[in-house]
């Protein structure tokens, strides 16, 4: 993608090749323009290049007069808790769920939201003049250049902030196995779990600036269904490089997406009366998902892919749940994002109150097969006008009529075309997937072919 252009979790790209120090320095000029007043909050992960690109980050907005503040490595949702405690707009060097050797900038609205659309727009536009010419209009000078100031209490305002947002319920008796993906919770999660009575064990809790996310995380579950296993641990967890998101595992090892999680929180509050509306998802949620809402008697509204559309979508309706199934749970009515760790400790509230969870999961959904593949192409800007493609989707979807889905889109954080096929036959969703495959890259071309 283009280094100019925000993507469903900001701007990503290969460290230091395509997001380049001075790509981070022009970022933070542009953002500290359209952003003015009060404080800039900039956090990290661990990787390798985030000091790096937080350096820069700082120093340009700086250089534009923000006054910044650098609260090191933290996760998202620590940096969106302080954001929305401080009115103040915020900054993330994170690549997320990403190999270590990309990395990404993620900027947040004072309150501690993704930006709106309309912002993204106006921070591109002042970024590419800047770096067509950077010295276009006057910096300030003397008093007006802004200080970066380090704010070593970061952390534990975050733990206290996702303290009362869970609620302080004591974890006694309960063994919780915690993959902390090498990332920013890693001296987090143990730490607050443990404080909170559970018996801990941890695995991914050591990154080096390199290991992040790798065979580990909410992308890696395998990991954590053997350390639940040999643990014998009643639960366990698995976030991402920046814990915005969790993937749990049962007593029995059975991995259970975001689908599963908000399958289960729905149904707990609506049974203790404090489901407010219903649930807001988006179209990769399995169709298993939708009919057992439809089966409880619980709403579902569907939104396109990213946590910005699920918040948007709970600020409207007034709802509360909302969710991804790659673990991205929202609960507006603790959070302004999602929180991994917010999650993780929920669902342990969850297990410390109704028991087992693999008995709590019987019965509760029957995920119908399906089929996610990734394609890299020469182009994924063009699937949007590939007619012959859309006209097959359109002939595979009538075929499946109600029974099964097809979706293609194309990535807002790596250079891929994503394709999810849905059937009651795996062997049809397998045929599906592999005949829109053939065609996306003889479509689009594939990548590293001749223009």
């Amino acid at each position: 993608m283009s280094p100019l252009a925000f993507g469903t979790d900001g701007v990503r790209g290969l460290a230091n090749a395509e997001l380049t120090p001075e790509l981070a320095l022009a970022l933070g000029r542009a953002v500290a323009r359209v952003l003015r007043g009060g404080d800039l909050l900039v956090g990290r992960d661990t990787r390798r290049s985030s000091a790096l690109l937080s350096a820069a980050m700082c120093a340009g907005a700086a250089s534009e007069g923000a006054e910044v503040c650098d609260v090191g490595v933290l996760p998202t949702p620590g940096v969106a808790a302080l954001c929305a405690r401080r009115r103040a707009p915020g900054v993330v060097i994170s690549a997320s769920h990403n190999p270590f050797e990309d990395n990404g900038i993620k900027v947040l609205a004072p309150g501690g939201v993704k930006l709106d659309a309309e912002t993204e727009a106006q921070i591109e536009a002042v970024l590419a003049k800047l770096l067509v010419d950077p010295d276009a209009e006057p910096r300030p000078t003397g008093r007006g250049v802004g200080m970066i100031r380090v704010d070593a209490d970061a952390s534990g305002s975050y733990v206290d902030a996702v303290l009362r947002a869970a609620g302080a319920t004591s974890l006694s008796g309960l063994h919780v196995v915690v993959d902390c993906a090498n990332g920013a919770a890693s001296g987090l999660a143990p730490r607050v779990l443990r404080g909170l009575g559970a018996t801990v064990t941890s695995i991914g809790d050591d990154p080096d600036g390199c290991n992040i996310n790798d065979g580990v995380g909410s992308t890696s579950p395998s990991a954590l269904v053997d350390a639940v296993l040999a643990a014998g641990a009643d639960l366990g967890v698995s976030l991402d490089g920046d814990a915005d998101r969790c993937i749990a595992v049962d007593e029995r090892g059975c991995i259970l997406d975001g689908d599963w999680l908000l399958a289960l929180f729905a149904t707990d509050r609506r049974a203790a009366g404090t489901l407010v509306g219903g649930v807001v998802v988006t179209v990769m949620t399995n169709l298993g998902f939708h009919h057992a809402m439809r089966a409880a008697g619980i709403p579902v509204e569907e939104v396109p892919v990213g946590d910005r559309n699920v918040v948007e979508a709970l600020a409207r309706t007034g709802w509360e749940l909302g969710g991804e199934q790659s673990g991205h749970l929202v609960f507006a009515d603790r959070s302004t994002t999602g929180d991994g760790l917010l999650t993780a400790l929920l669902l342990a509230q969850l297990v410390a109150r109704r028991g087992p969870l693999h008995a709590q999961c019987e019965g509760l959904l029957a995920p119908v097969p399906q089929l996610l593949v990734n394609v890299a192409v020469a182009d994924a800007t063009a699937l949007g006008d590939a007619a012959e493609v859309w006209a097959a989707v359109e002939r595979h979807q009538g075929a499946l009529g109600d029974r099964g889905r097809v979706l293609l889109r194309a990535s807002g954080t790596e250079p891929l075309i994503r394709i999810m096929v849905e059937a009651e036959d795996a062997a049809d969703a397998h045929r599906i997937a592999d005949a829109l495959r053939e065609l996306v890259v003889s479509t689009l071309g594939a990548p590293g072919a001749p223009g």
